[in-house]
């Protein structure tokens, strides 16, 4: 091979476009995109975003700007959350992180379920890591609806009491430290099942030989974990000990 051809292969390699399957390897966020399209990131993923929507008669275009919004996301602004009311506080934790695993469910059930199922046999760890991811997913179903029907509208209350100086609402479960005690303990419970899901994942370190599937699944639970984290801190240490405060006070 003389110098001219190899600089055309070289030239031929660098212009590849990169496929879908790259691009989720090199952010796991975009595979939620792909998936709202209905594209397949795994088994099919590699060929390049505009064969595939030609195949398909998607739109590029549209598929491209949430891509694009995905690069130019931000990252998270420190916020000084001792100092919010704890309406405001409440307001964020439903908005920010009840949002954010209601969203993750969905995508995390199909991923478990699809991994554990095809790489099982080989890796029967996957299968212990979805049942407990299936019993984390269905503890914070139910908390969050606690918290969103019950604990966080009487924290509303107190606080506007607060603001208003008028009477203080009265509770219907004897004092806010009983519903609390019961999130806090569902917060232990589901910290636990994700810390098994971390040793068994090996700190949600794929196989050599794991496919973009797998690797999504371990880089959404790691990121799921992370969220969990921030989540149950702005309760337990910030919301809930205030909480109770005020309703002493």
């Amino acid at each position: 091979m003389n110098l001219q051809e190899s600089s055309l292969i070289a030239l031929d390699i660098a212009e590849k476009p990169i496929t879908v399957g790259e691009m989720v390897v090199a952010d796991y966020r975009k595979a939620e995109v792909f998936r709202k399209f209905g594209i397949d990131y795994c088994c099919g993923g590699k060929k390049p975003l505009d064969e595939i929507c030609r195949q398909k008669k998607l739109n590029i275009t549209e598929i491209q700007k949430e891509l694009d919004a995905l690069d130019q996301t931000p990252a998270p602004v420190d916020h000084d959350y001792q100092q919010w009311p704890l309406d405001t506080l409440a307001d964020y934790i439903e908005e920010r992180h009840h949002q954010y695993v209601a969203a993750s469910i969905p995508v995390l059930d199909e991923l478990t379920a699809k991994v554990a199922r095809v790489h099982g046999e080989r890796h029967p760890e996957l299968v212990d890591i979805a049942r407990h991811y299936r019993e984390v997913a269905q503890e914070l179903a139910m908390h969050m609806h606690k918290e969103e029907r019950v604990l966080f509208p009487f924290i509303r209350k107190m606080q506007e009491a607060k603001r208003t100086g008028g009477p203080a609402p009265i509770p219907v479960f004897g004092s806010i430290a009983n519903p609390i005690h019961m999130m806090e303990a569902e917060h232990e419970s589901a910290g636990g099942a994700m810390e098994a899901i971390r040793t068994l994942s090996s700190d949600y370190t794929p196989p050599l030989d794991a496919c973009t599937s797998y690797r999504v699944l371990f880089a959404k639970l790691q990121e799921f974990e992370q969220d969990l984290h921030q989540h149950v801190h702005l309760e337990n240490n910030i919301l809930f000990p205030k909480a109770i405060a005020m309703e002493q006070a």
